[in-house]
């Protein structure tokens, strides 16, 4: 079955859910072209939920997708947080900074009954999730008001489980795609795969839809991913210099700049592995390390640093999120990127 049929859409194009970089305006534009429109929630507190959520009601009747995160979250290990800081001590008198002053905090929090409780009104039509599925009692609840629910699976291993604790289809997640990795039963990165290496164990190992993601920018890699079986796509990276997408001038510029050989996967901004462009921090320090705490605890650490050296026009502490189909993106609207990936003509930017 096609996510067309699943989901309710016209085209097999899901718009991955890029938090920090998006808001409601990204997945309106994309739902209104025929695809699915993600937002991503995990960053989102209670109330900018139900406010990106009531924005996307107001403007379009289309499905779209809300995603969360799933992780545990870890208990605080004072003495992990005191090498994390001590590493990053020389940045702080760089900068000017008081490490004392420096707050910690969560980061980013997983789905929970209050988040089902303050989504439920709405009704959205499709939940996705990443790193695993939460309890089978949200699940339920989940499945209750009609949703249909999907996830990340990085391994074969991972997409059995999905399947047996009640997923509705599955994003096969190649090592090429932007941001952080969705492995959730093993963090042995040497298992994962690429896209085009994942996708038929996957199809051959489940009898759910499965949306092939990594490295998919353009038409030519949709269609080929829809040959290989795959239900549909979700994209991430090519979205990011859409002008609905909120990402920043700097990481604008390093994406216009990046080759695709230089994006690397990193543990240091969060704690957990996602790829990104590689920057000064990513060079001096890793960009795989065992410094930072555990997910999502390295965050709050690094926040001034990025605030500094951002307001100083430097990305050197910022995240800049991409895959290694960087190097094929290009700005236009996000309804034109959405037909044009579909094999469409593109609409009017």
């Amino acid at each position: 079955m096609r996510i067309t049929e699943l989901f309710g859409i016209d085209l097999p194009i899901i718009q991955a859910p890029l938090a920090g970089v998006q808001g409601s305006a990204l997945a309106i534009a994309v739902c209104r072209a025929g695809g699915l429109g993600s937002l991503p929630c995990a960053m989102l507190t209670a109330e900018a939920i139900r406010q990106e959520m009531a924005a996307i009601d107001a403007a379009t009747d289309r499905p779209y997708n809300l995603n969360f995160f799933c992780h545990t979250p870890p208990t605080p290990d004072a003495t992990r947080e005191a090498r994390w800081r001590a590493a990053l001590a020389p940045y702080y008198a760089e900068f000017g900074i008081d490490p004392a002053g420096i707050a910690a905090g969560p980061g980013r929090l997983p789905f929970s009954d209050e988040i089902a409780a303050l989504i439920e009104p709405f009704a959205p039509r499709i939940v996705s999730f990443h790193f695993g599925l939460p309890a089978p009692q949200l699940m339920d609840r989940v499945h209750a008001w009609g949703a249909k629910i999907i996830a990340s699976a990085t391994t074969v291993d991972e997409t059995r489980w999905l399947e047996d604790h009640g997923a509705d289809a599955i994003i096969a997640q190649g090592l090429e795609a932007g941001g952080h990795r969705g492995h959730f039963l093993d963090g042995d990165l040497s298992e994962q795969m690429r896209t085009f290496e994942l996708l038929p164990r996957v199809l051959a190992a489940t009898r759910l839809p499965v949306i092939a993601a990594g490295g998919i920018a353009t038409h030519e890699s949709v269609a080929a991913a829809l040959r290989q079986g795959a239900a549909g796509v979700q994209v991430g990276t090519a979205y990011l210099l859409c002008p609905e997408a909120t990402t920043s001038p700097l990481h604008r510029a390093a994406l216009r700049a990046a080759s695709g050989d230089d994006t690397r996967l990193t543990n240091l901004f969060t704690g957990r592995p996602a790829r990104g462009i590689e920057n000064r921090l990513m060079r001096e320090l890793g960009p795989l390390s065992d410094l930072p705490p555990d997910f999502p605890l390295a965050t709050a650490a690094l926040a001034p640093l990025r605030t500094k050296a951002e307001e100083l026009g430097r990305s050197d502490f910022s995240p800049l999120w991409a895959g290694e189909s960087v190097a094929a993106i290009s700005e236009k609207s996000a309804a034109a990127l959405t037909r044009r990936l579909a094999g469409g003509e593109p609409v009017a930017t």
